[in-house]
């Protein structure tokens, strides 16, 4: 019985990680379709570059909320057999926004979500690379710069804090994802061409 109140967490947490945000307040407020405007990204960006600031910040904090009460919560209601249960759900929360069942497939870069899970997770680790992430943005304007640089530093900051167990091996796999997710970013920036914030349409 625990086992399967465990496994039915674990895919409502990637069902709460799959929920497109930024697609929602989109439609919602704005009748405007993200994935068809600016970068066609459904995150915490483009959203604030397409519609405004307002629905930006909305969907940053509904992004990072949504993860962090997944692991936070899911792991209390499980009291569980698993090992390194929340570790689980984090990984099924951010697994929801890579391959979004909701959008065939199709899903988000992962930093706001990323935040919110090891803010819950590893919250030293992950105050000191957001803010490194803010430091990069604040001199470059370059927010893809900033989520890299933040990828690449999470898993050493978890290795050197938390040791190299379930939680390092999970940073370090989600970290390679969000990296491969902006693969394009980073051929732009390689050849100088990756749009500053406030100034292009690619994020």
């Amino acid at each position: 019985m625990d086992l399967l109140l465990e496994l039915l967490l674990l895919f409502l947490a990637y069902l709460l990680g799959a929920v497109p945000t930024g697609l929602v307040l989109g439609k919602a407020v704005k009748g405007i379709d993200v994935r068809k405007e600016g970068s066609g990204n459904i995150g915490t960006t483009n959203v604030w570059r397409v519609l405004g600031w307002k629905l930006g910040v909305t969907t940053l904090l509904l992004d990072v909320g949504k993860a962090l009460v997944a692991v936070v919560i899911f792991p209390a209601i499980a009291m569980g057999v698993l090992p390194a249960f929340a570790v689980l759900v984090g990984a099924a929360v951010l697994l929801g926004n890579f391959f979004n069942i909701f959008l065939g497939g199709r899903g988000g870069k992962g930093a706001a979500t990323s935040l919110g899970v090891f803010l819950g997770l590893a919250p030293v680790p992950m105050v000191i690379t957001f803010a490194v992430f803010g430091v990069v943005i604040g001199t470059t304007r370059i927010v893809s710069l900033g989520s890299i640089t933040g990828a690449v530093l999470l898993p050493i900051l978890v290795a050197l804090l938390h040791g190299v167990g379930a939680l390092f091996v999970m940073t370090l796999i989600i970290s390679t994802l969000v990296i491969v997710k902006h693969r394009a970013n980073i051929k732009r920036l390689m050849a100088g061409t990756e749009p500053r914030f406030g100034k292009g349409k690619k994020t």
